[in-house]
């Protein structure tokens, strides 16, 4: 009977103790947060998978996100977005949006996760993180992680041959027919690999003395035993080439209004401005929601943070935008090792008809796009950055690949020569190809750094979005009365709440200040450029010309890291309100009693 009571007793011991132990889910370690939903952020998803975990997102959420259609591709797929508000805080529109999307490029899939580790994040971590319970309270974020379902989905079905585009027919070799003749997986292992000949000294390529994997042409005189036939495929509509009329053939990136030009100028821009519908739906959402203020298009590779112009016609960026743009983009090569913020027609190559010209100059959206994964990131140290100078290194640049391949992935990615009878070309070898997610895309376990990394900067921008605040005010009575007001007006953040550029195209609505008062007349109104200064030397302000005193449109916006004064000389007594409302910098109120 006392063993009995003894076992009974520490059972109950136990109970007791696993009940005051917080619950740990399996794989999580006792000193982890708690995660109510998990995701794993080391694999690709494709786009059912992508919206079922935004989908159990929304679910495990519900009071902080909105999960909706913005339109369909031309496969009748929804773009989904994710909104992130917290409605105790306010509704979305009376706050700075940050709009974040990826995928445009349907090969450029690894945005798509960062944008599902973005909302996963943010809320995970809300009432956890204070910089991050802070974020979600004050802003509004816009996430669609894939803008090219159609093209996303493609690739990663398919081989991953002809995947950038959308699935809009285009007749790309002119003979009247639409994607007739798209790559062929020949051999059904899921790549669309290269061909090459075996021609004993016949040929125009050999075997590299440096890795056998490695094909190069012979030298001008001497003769190879290969000939390289191109990628894997058959020709389909029998004109003599292969491969030449895939799915779409256009480029997604050159659909949009800014600085648009026809096909002949800029390849693959299709017929005009926004003709593709997925274009059209994103724009459609943009137009809707003109409280964005900051854009992020995640795009891949090169490891590199890009802002506009496109193309240099377009003319440089007035100088106090560009003292924006450069601070976020500076701190950004902070924030992402191996990344150079540079701009796009100086730094990479002309875009016309891009995204990110469209949401700067159409939309006045301080937009960056960083185009994901370096190369310089499969070795990192500085000493092995000197032994790639070597050419003799094992990891010199022309075989550097190779023994990441090897060492790191075990082999993983290369695919090697194999035998082949080819119904066109007979006795062939495939291969000498990586897998499609190899060379643009990280390593998978690297992705995970990838997707933190870029969601800091992304983040970053979004916290130096505008902020209107009141500051200080004073009333001093004049006489009888008349009363003398001055309020401070701020916007502590990086950007402007309305760009120089937006302001010269006149694409964002002005800003309004507005008094509110029973019985109270404004006799006048001016700006002081320096309250102290103005101590003073009273005679220096800026008077406003406008009819309406009460309600004051503000063209220009207010800069970023300023204070400005408004001073009010007004007539009559109690209590006034004093509103300054920005559509991308929120609206502050602030309270004066005239006595």
């Amino acid at each position: 009977m006392k063993v009995l009571y003894k076992v009974f007793a520490s059972l109950v011991i136990i109970m007791f103790v696993f009940a005051l132990t917080p619950t740990i889910m399996v794989g999580q370690s006792a000193s982890d947060p708690q995660i109510k939903v998990k995701i794993d952020f080391n694999r690709w998803h494709d786009v059912p998978e992508l919206y079922a975990d935004m989908k159990r997102l929304q679910q495990a959420w519900p009071r902080f996100l909105k999960l909706e259609s913005i339109g369909k591709s031309h496969n009748g797929l929804d773009i989904m977005v994710m909104t992130i508000n917290n409605p105790d805080t306010g509704p979305e529109m009376s706050k700075a949006g940050m709009y974040v999307e990826a995928n445009i490029h349907g090969n450029e899939i690894q945005g798509g996760e960062i944008c599902l580790y973005t909302i996963w994040y943010l809320m995970e971590n809300y009432g956890r993180i204070d910089n991050i319970t802070r974020l979600v309270d004050e802003r509004v974020f816009y996430i669609v992680p894939t803008v090219n379902p159609d093209g996303r989905q493609y690739f990663m079905e398919g081989a991953g041959g002809g995947a950038r585009s959308g699935h809009v027919p285009v007749d790309s070799d002119n003979d009247g027919l639409y994607d007739e003749d798209g790559p062929n997986d020949l051999n059904g292992n899921g790549v669309i690999e290269q061909i090459r000949k075996y021609v004993p000294g016949k040929g125009t390529h050999r075997i590299s003395h440096i890795d056998k994997r490695i094909m190069e042409p012979v030298p001008f005189g001497e003769t190879g035993d290969y000939i390289i036939l191109g990628s894997e495929g058959i020709d389909d509509d029998g004109d003599g080439r292969v491969n030449e009329d895939g799915p779409g053939g256009y480029d997604p990136n050159r659909n949009w209004g800014t600085d648009w030009q026809p096909n002949y100028v800029q390849g693959g821009s299709m017929d005009y401005p926004f003709q593709l519908p997925e274009a059209r739906a994103v724009n459609d959402f943009l137009m809707s929601h003109p409280n964005i203020a900051g854009a992020q298009s995640y795009h891949n590779s090169g490891g590199m943070i890009l802002r506009g112009p496109g193309a240099e016609w377009q003319g440089a960026y007035p100088r106090e935008d560009i003292q924006v743009y450069d601070e976020l983009g500076k701190n950004g090569e902070r924030i992402l090792p191996f990344y150079r913020y540079i701009v796009i027609w100086s730094g990479l190559y002309t875009v016309h008809g891009g995204s990110i010209d469209w949401t700067d100059d159409g939309l006045g959206i301080i937009t960056f796009s960083n185009e994901l994964w370096s190369g310089g990131q499969y070795f990192t140290s500085p000493e092995l950055k000197e032994q790639q100078k070597d050419p003799e290194s094992p990891i010199s640049s022309r075989v550097s690949s190779y023994f990441f391949d090897d060492y790191l992935e075990f082999g993983d990615k290369f695919m090697e020569w194999k035998e082949f009878d080819h119904p066109q070309y007979g006795k062939v070898e495939i291969g000498g190809s990586w897998r499609k997610t190899r060379g643009r895309v990280p390593p998978r376990f690297m992705n995970e750094e990838l997707c933190h990394r870029n969601m800091a900067f992304t983040l970053y921008q979004a916290d130096e979005m505008p902020m209107i605040k009141m500051g200080e005010t004073e009333v001093e009575k004049v006489d009888g009365n008349v009363y003398k007001v001055l309020v401070d007006i701020t916007n502590p953040k990086v950007a402007p709440t309305i760009t120089v550029r937006a302001a010269r195209n006149k694409v964002v609505k002005p800003d309004l200040l507005m008094l509110e008062g029973k019985n109270v007349e404004v006799i006048s109104a001016s700006w002081i450029d320096n309250k102290e200064v103005y101590k003073y030397r009273p005679s220096v302000t800026n008077l406003i010309d406008q009819q309406d005193l009460k309600r004051i449109i503000v063209r220009s916006g207010h800069y970023g890291k300023t204070t400005k004064t408004i001073q009010y000389l007004v007539k009559g007594s109690g209590e006034i309100n004093i509103t300054y409302d920005s559509v991308k910098g929120g609206k502050a109120t602030t309270k004066v009693n005239l006595r």
